[in-house]
């Protein structure tokens, strides 16, 4: 089958997520791998930090306003958030 996680990491290589968000170290935003320890790798958190990526939003990691990406479908959104949900090691259940 095809790798969700693979193209979620292309995803978001393809994206603007790096000028925040670094893989291990806190930019301005969150480490990608500190959001994978903080949220279970289940498909609630999946659409929950899908939502985020297409909405943008503020206040679960501080008062920086993480940007909205109104551009990005919902599917690629989902392929993200899980690629992320997988950096801890964690396989979805």
């Amino acid at each position: 089958g095809v790798d969700v996680i693979a193209q979620g990491e292309a995803l978001v290589k393809a994206s603007d997520c790096k000028t925040c968000h670094h893989p291990t170290n806190k930019i301005i935003g969150p480490a990608h791998t500190d959001v994978a320890k903080k949220y279970d790798f289940t498909e609630a958190n999946v659409k929950m930090l899908a939502n985020k990526i297409i909405q943008g939003g503020v206040g679960v990691w501080g008062e920086v306003p993480m940007n909205a990406h109104p551009d990005i479908t919902q599917d690629d959104a989902e392929k993200m958030a899980r690629y992320v949900l997988s950096l801890d090691g964690e396989k979805e259940h």
